[in-house]
């Protein structure tokens, strides 16, 4: 009923720039909070950015002055722009959503498949 497709990663040298971008679709009434998370090898999901409906945002200290997220409610699209990447931010980045949907009770989280970002020093 609703699926999320990450794109934009890829392998870029440290100090470079990458754009990841979610798009949300499907039978979708609405999309509260749209958020970043990313895995590496041997480590647990974490979060990386939060996108709120507003417009507001919220940043883990790990990437916070070099990642923008930002979205665009009309295309139910979430973008994380990554600056100055470091290697340690070599993930699979993953994308999440609040969505209220057609036929489904409520509010409930979907996941995207994820893109692979490898950042080389």
């Amino acid at each position: 009923q609703v699926q999320l497709v990450e794109s934009g990663g890829g392998l870029v040298q440290a100090g470079g720039s990458l754009r990841l971008s979610c798009a949300a679709s499907g039978r979708i009434i609405n999309v509260n909070l749209m958020s970043w998370y990313r895995q590496a090898p041997g480590n647990q999901r974490e979060l990386v950015a939060v996108g709120l409906r507003g417009g507001s945002a919220r940043y883990a200290d790990a990437v916070r002055g070099r990642f923008t997220v930002s979205r665009d409610n009309a295309k139910n699209t979430l973008y994380l722009e990554m600056n100055s990447l470091k290697p340690e931010d070599t993930a699979r980045y993953y994308c999440n959503a609040q969505v209220e949907a057609y036929g489904v009770n409520g509010y409930n989280d979907y996941w995207g498949q994820g893109t692979q970002v490898t950042v080389s020093s």
